[in-house]
């Protein structure tokens, strides 16, 4: 006879399967340090190859979503993959890509006045099979467009990260909602200036998984968890990294 815990588990599987979701192939490597975050995901595995949304109110905010993102691109990129990124104007700093590894000639920039125009080319891209990932900047989403992504994501296995600027109470077809936010650096034990990257990342909505949030450093090609502490379901608690 199965035990419980297995029972709910496939059924787990189930739901997720019946959804669209498919964890073994599509995970983020644990080698990127992701760690707890992993352990809130559906499977116990980022979702790479689905749609996650960014909620970005201001340019603080999308700068620092996007520091986010190319940590999580950092392990597929460095295999030779490439990069869409779809906006209205040019707001990444490309030189700052190796920090996560990354050439900036592995990203394509598009850049179109419209937002129409900038989500038809965020779904055309999805469907190119030679891209690792299409990041694009929206304003706003609605279920059906979100719902389109998705299916286009399943169908080409290309990951999809979306920064959105507008209102972010709208339901979507995503499988991750994320709002990550700047804490300041800590420089290195007798070096001056500035010191490693972090984050605070709350994962506002995860399909099948644990809303949670984290704070996270990024040194020597990977996340670092430097509190030790998780936020689960807006209880602290004691984690290991």
């Amino acid at each position: 006879m199965y035990q419980k815990t297995e029972i709910l588990s496939r059924l787990r599987q189930d739901i997720a399967s019946l959804q669209g979701y498919r964890a073994a192939p599509s995970a983020v490597p644990d080698n990127l340090g992701l760690g707890p975050i992993n352990r809130s995901m559906p499977n116990a595995a980022f979702p790479f190859k689905s749609v996650h949304e960014f909620i970005c109110p201001g340019a603080a905010s999308m700068a620092t979503s996007s520091g986010f993102i190319s940590g999580l691109l950092s392990s597929a990129i460095k295999k030779g993959g490439i990069c869409l990124w779809v906006g209205s104007r040019r707001r990444l700093f490309p030189p700052a890509l190796k920090l996560f590894g990354i050439n900036p000639h592995q990203i394509f920039f598009i850049h179109l006045s419209n937002a129409k125009q900038v989500l038809w080319a965020i779904e055309e891209a999805l469907k190119c099979t030679v891209l690792t990932a299409v990041v694009g900047e929206i304003q706003h989403l609605d279920f059906t467009s979100s719902r389109r992504l998705q299916l286009a994501v399943e169908k080409s296995g290309v990951a999809c990260f979306l920064l959105r600027t507008g209102n972010a109470n709208t339901t979507t077809a995503s499988v991750t909602r994320w709002q990550v936010t700047p804490l300041p650096s800590i420089p290195e034990a007798g070096m001056p200036g500035v010191g490693h990257p972090r984050w605070r990342a709350e994962l506002l909505k995860v399909r099948n998984g644990k809303p949670g949030t984290w704070e996270l450093e990024w040194r020597n090609g990977r996340f670092r968890h430097p509190s030790k502490l998780a936020v689960i379901n807006g209880a602290v608690q004691k984690k290991a990294v």
